[in-house]
């Protein structure tokens, strides 16, 4: 009976934790085998829902859309603006420390790509 309330214990505070860790600025590439393109998410848990922002393809500022946390995994949606078409991509991510291990899906073809946490400036 102890070890079940020791694993309840732990699993209920195991999701918090790595909530909190996921805010924050992430950066990393996507390669499309042709070339690369940077990628940059800025991150905020609240609970289990995630907010935040990435940058559009022109630089601007782009929130997400559905986001959520389910313990290390994270899902969330953005639409870009592709010459006043809209470009949906649909992104899940795996928190491993400072990294996050995503998949992003756009028009049914899954990109695999890393971001790390850039450490923040005291």
């Amino acid at each position: 009976m102890k070890f079940y309330v020791l694993v309840l214990a732990l699993l209920l505070f195991a999701s918090p934790v790595f909530a909190a860790d996921i805010d924050g600025k992430w950066m990393g590439t996507i390669s499309t085998g042709a070339a690369e393109f940077p990628v940059t998410f800025n991150l905020k848990a609240d609970g289990a829902k995630l907010t935040g922002t990435t940058l559009g393809l022109d630089g601007s500022e782009v929130q997400l859309k559905d986001g959520k946390i389910d313990g290390a995994n994270v899902t969330f949606n953005v639409t870009l603006d592709f010459g006043g078409m809209p470009f949906a991509i649909s992104y899940k991510g795996v928190l491993a420390g400072d990294q996050l291990k995503m998949t992003a899906e756009v028009m049914g073809m899954p990109m695999e790509f890393v971001v790390k946490k850039e450490a923040e400036k005291k």
